[in-house]
This record gives C-alpha cells, structure tokens and sequence, in this order.
C-alpha cells in the first residue's frame, strides 16, 4: 500500500469520525430544544390552569352563612381569586340579572326563580338543585307565646311575619298554609327570608314563617317550632353558571365546590336537606 493511499484513508476515517460528532451534537441540541419547549408548555398549560379574579355571586338570602363560609375556602384554594356575594330575596336578584346586572353565578331558592333567568336565555347551562330547604315557625326565646303548630299562628293577638309571597319562603309558606286549609293574617310581608326573621329577633313580631337554616343560623336569638304542613312545601335550590360570566372558569369551580362533599358538609350543617 503506498504512502498516498494510507493518508487517504486517514483523512476520510477523521472526516467520518467529524461528521459522526456533528450528528450527534446536533441531536443533543435537538432534542435539549424539544424538552425546552414541552418544559414552557406544560408550564404555559399549569398557568392557564389557575383561577384568578372575581368572581361575583347573585344568591338567595338564606344562603348567606354558608356561602360566606365557602367563599373564604375558595379563596384560600385558589390564592388569587375573590368571591363578592349579592344576597337577597330570588325574585330581585333574578330580575337583577335578566335586566344586565354582572354576575357569574346564581343561585336561587327554587325553581320557578331561576326559570326567570333561564327563560331569558341568561343561563350558560342547565341549573343544578344543590340542597334543599324546609320551613320552620321562628319564635321569641323561650316561645312565651306557647306556640306549638301552624294553627297556633291564626291567633288574633299574634303579630305574625310572612315573606312576600313573591320570593321562594313566601310561596312556600302560602303552599303550606294552603295545604292546612288556615288563614293567617300576618301584620307584614317581608322581601326576603332574613327580613322576616329579623322582625322576631328585634321584638317586632311574635312569629315568623321562614326556613330551618335561618332559624338555626340566628342561635338563641329565637326559638324554632317545626311544624307537618312544612313537608308539603320543601323548596329545591338551583345553581348555575350565567352566561354573561366574565369568568366561568373561576365560576364553575365556585359551582363544584358547592356541590362537592366539602361544601355538602357545609351546607348539611347549616340545616339544608340533601338535592
């Protein structure tokens, strides 16, 4: 073999050896790029999961403490996000939202309230019953006045409080009146659940007709007296994210925890029934 053909070979086998490295360089940075960009996408993906902002919640009076209670769980799940409450009668927070008023959530004290937001298209989905609620007669500490049924509530010299029959504990309790064939001549009808309630709390009346959770809620301020009649008048309470939400992602995890074993404990321990 001559000394030409010997530096030939040599030169093609450092050449071949070159090229080998080049490739494999170029693989390394290949695939280093390749975990890089999956790296910031599965980053991007984890950011884009996390709820942030406010979220504003439209919810029947009644729901006031427990909600409140969620509210703050959901705030200290999800560090960045802010839950405002508007509380009140159903019938007002519906008609609230079909006139435009911005929320993300609503939740009624039954269903032919939230038929109001739903028949005018401002719901995003199908409203969910997440508990249910049933009345009680809220009396004085101590029920001076003896009170002890429904009857007991025909008295002439009882100042009896009502609902307006407009919002869902009225209609319920005009539902359960009915059922027991009674009249009862209430010296007030009240916008919401807590107003009447309020009106024994501060001494106004001798008696109201509201729900067990508020009843349970106000401690020993008054006296609650269950009554048969309240079976034939449990109200379903709807959920659902609306349509105009300007966050229906934070919305519709507001919407599970509620509905979640956590915020069914909550809820039970306030007096609601299970959907």
């Amino acid at each position: 073999m001559t000394r030409s053909v010997r530096r030939t070979r040599r030169i093609l086998r450092v050449t071949g050896a070159g090229a080998a490295a080049l490739l494999a360089l170029s693989a390394c940075s290949s695939s280093d790029s390749d975990s890089g960009t999956t790296s910031d996408s599965s980053a991007s993906g984890s950011a884009s999961d996390k709820l942030s902002g406010e979220v504003t919640v439209f919810a029947a009076a009644s729901l006031k403490e427990s909600f409140t209670t969620l509210g703050k769980e959901f705030e200290n799940e999800h560090p960045g996000t802010k839950v405002t409450f508007s509380f009140g009668g159903s019938d007002a927070l519906a008609a609230s939202i079909t006139g435009g008023a911005p929320a993300d959530v609503f939740a009624s004290a039954s269903p032919k309230t939230m038929k109001i937001v739903t028949d005018a298209g401002d719901a995003a989905g199908t409203p969910a019953t997440f508990v249910r609620n049933q009345l009680e007669i809220a009396t004085l500490p101590g029920n001076p006045d003896k009170i002890a049924s429904l009857k007991d509530l025909t008295e002439s010299d009882l100042k009896v409080v009502l609902c307006d029959k407009t919002v869902p504990c009225g209609a319920a309790a005009e539902k359960a009146i009915e059922a027991s064939a009674l009249k009862l001549t209430p010296v007030s009808y009240e916008e919401d659940v807590k107003s009447a309630l309020n009106k024994v709390v501060l001494n106004e009346a001798d008696a109201a007709v509201v729900y067990k959770t508020d009843v349970k809620a106000a401690g020993d301020k008054v006296e609650g007296v269950e009554f048969p009649e309240s079976a034939d008048a449990i109200n379903d309470y709807p959920i659902t994210v609306l349509k105009e939400s300007q966050n229906s992602d934070a919305a519709k995890a507001f919407i599970a925890l509620v509905q979640s074993a956590e915020g069914q404990k909550v809820l039970s321990e306030a007096g609601f029934l299970q959907p």
